[in-house]
């Protein structure tokens, strides 16, 4: 998952893959909750698991873009730093989890983050 992320994200060195790997899923962990984080975390490989389940879930709903933005603060990294680390980990997450899991995520989470998982944002027609 590491080669992947540091892959995806052009990351000069492992040790800067491994830490944009830390930052989102820690932040993922405080968003995501029920079977989906289960699954999820019984998907991954056991660091990104243990990353993702030692946070306690926030009841706070945040958007895709307000995700971004709360990570950006608690780092404080720019948005657009984060949105690339989260777009390169999300892209190894998702082949990790696999496209119906993906799904159900996205369907458990605030409008947003199909955009960060690589995915368009479909909305119903009014």
């Amino acid at each position: 998952m590491l080669e992947k992320v540091r892959h995806e994200g052009a990351y000069p060195t492992r040790e800067r893959a491994d830490e944009a790997v830390r930052l989102v899923l820690a932040a993922l962990g405080r968003r995501l909750t029920g079977d989906e984080r289960v699954d999820l975390a019984a998907r991954l490989p056991l660091e990104a698991a243990r990353t993702l389940t030692a946070q306690v879930p926030d009841t706070e709903p945040l958007t895709g873009w307000g995700f971004v933005q709360d990570l950006a603060a608690r780092t404080g990294d720019s948005p657009a730093t984060i949105r690339w680390d989260t777009g390169s980990v999300f892209a190894a997450v998702a082949d990790c989890a696999g496209p119906e899991l993906v799904t159900r995520i996205l369907e458990r989470l605030p409008a947003g983050y199909a955009l960060l998982f690589g995915r368009a944002e479909l909305t119903p027609a009014a």
